[in-house]
């Protein structure tokens, strides 16, 4: 079922690297079902202006070619919401239960418009070339904004007086339940428990999250909340920066864009191909590669199998491209042991070992011998902080016993190595046998 609100075109407004106000660069506007976009004379003429995303599109004049397969510019569709987002929109346009709500589709020009201005990354979507007015968040309190996602959720229509503040956070990118909240000098996201979750998703994450930085990847902070008696896990924001005079915005975009793909074609995006994307664009390449690598192994250990691209971005200034702190790195429920990356690893293979890890090593600079240090040390962090982090999230026994050795180092993960990698599979058994101790 389609339910569309008419909208034929969106100008779109955007931050410029250091400024607390946004300009508009151009219009995006529907031709025969593509959205193509052309920048405003005026934007053109700025001499700050820079390309909102090159090669996708370019500083020139006229109306810009979509690149092959896609129906709107991959940047600009970063900005848009995702599942979420799109269940709030839906929610509070048509106030639509259950499975109706699920058999609706809008335009993506709708969603642009209808969504949150705050949105990911330093783009927004207006109505007017030439006045930007800001769809602003309400004042409601944590356990009110999760009152209100529990109600999207059942498809409930929102209230007025919540309406405005959910809609904030429904710019957002991901499927599970969020909304924004803005503190004096950062700004977070808010992420709730699902009704459909068997296990504690929000203590999982944190705990996840604080092992990847422990480890000395470069993660998004997060602590834990609680709103009605319920865990909240609240993540900071890295595109945003606080200054005297108002808040600047970062652009980035996704590695799904840097791939030039569209959601169709996700199952194509790899690690591989994003490891010679930042040889060849990105600032601090070695440095890079390696981060990159550490993640992709990190994400195995904690059976993060949700690893698409839409989950791994760049900043970008107008000239280069530099990785942002990692997010979303969520242990998946797991009830066997075979298991794949959303992204390729090497070549075809996405399986969830570390032997395809190691035999991609090369692809980001690394010699055996350095692969095999950075899993070692993985590892030990894992060990070392797994019973502390645990009793900090204070995640109940059942759940411990849920994700150690299933999503935490599923022996899957181990189960092939051989040569000088054996030593990994040992090290594995032993920190799996204490880690519930």
């Amino acid at each position: 079922m389609t339910s569309d609100l008419r909208y034929g075109e969106a100008y779109v407004w955007c931050w410029l690297p250091g400024a607390t106000a946004p300009v508009a660069a151009g219009r995006l506007a529907d031709y025969d079902g593509l959205l193509q976009f052309n920048y405003g004379q005026r934007y053109l003429e700025n001499p700050h202006a820079i390309a909102l995303y090159e090669p996708e599109l370019p500083l020139r004049a006229g109306r810009l070619p979509l690149l092959k397969d896609l129906n709107m510019p991959g940047c600009l569709r970063d900005a848009a919401p995702d599942a979420w987002g799109r269940r709030v929109v839906i929610n509070q346009k048509l106030g639509l239960k259950g499975g109706q709500a699920a058999a609706v589709q809008l335009s993506e020009l709708t969603y642009l418009l209808e969504s949150g201005s705050d949105r990911i990354g330093a783009l927004d979507f207006q109505l007017s070339p030439t006045e930007y007015v800001p769809r602003l968040a309400g004042n409601a309190t944590l356990a009110e904004l999760l009152a209100s996602a529990e109600r999207v959720e059942k498809g409930v229509p929102l209230t007025p007086e919540l309406d405005q503040a959910l809609r904030h956070g429904s710019s957002i990118g991901g499927a599970r339940p969020k909304a924004q909240l803005d503190a004096a000098d950062k700004k977070l996201i808010a992420k709730f428990s699902a009704g459909s979750d068997l296990y504690s998703v929000v203590k999982a994450e944190f705990i996840a999250m604080r092992l990847a930085a422990l480890a000395g990847l470069q993660v998004s902070a997060v602590s834990l909340a609680k709103a009605a008696r319920k865990d909240v896990l609240l993540i900071e924001r890295f595109d945003r920066i606080k200054a005297n005079d108002g808040w600047q915005r970062r652009t980035q975009v996704s590695a799904l864009t840097l791939f030039e793909l569209d959601e169709m074609q996700a199952r194509y995006a790899s690690y591989e191909d994003l490891a010679e994307l930042i040889r060849h664009r990105f600032t601090e390449p070695t440095a890079t590669l390696r981060e990159l690598f550490g993640r992709l192994v990190f994400n195995i250990l904690c059976g993060n199998t949700d690893d698409h691209a839409r989950n791994h971005a760049a900043f970008w200034d107008g000239r280069m491209l530099t990785l942002t702190p990692a997010y979303d790195i969520c242990p998946q429920s797991r009830s066997g042991n075979e298991a794949s990356q959303a992204m390729l690893i090497n070549g075809s293979d996405n399986l969830s070992r570390l032997s395809t890890c190691l035999q991609a090593a090369h692809h980001f600079l690394l010699s055996e011998v350095e692969a095999l240090t950075l899993v070692t040390q993985q590892l030990q962090t894992i060990a070392a902080h797994w019973p502390r982090l645990c009793e900090e999230a204070s995640l109940a026994a059942t759940d411990r016993r849920l994700l150690w050795g299933r999503s935490f180092l599923n022996p899957f993960a181990f189960d092939d190595l051989s040569g000088s990698a054996a030593k990994l599979k040992s090290l594995a058994n032993e920190v799996r046998a204490g880690g519930l101790g």
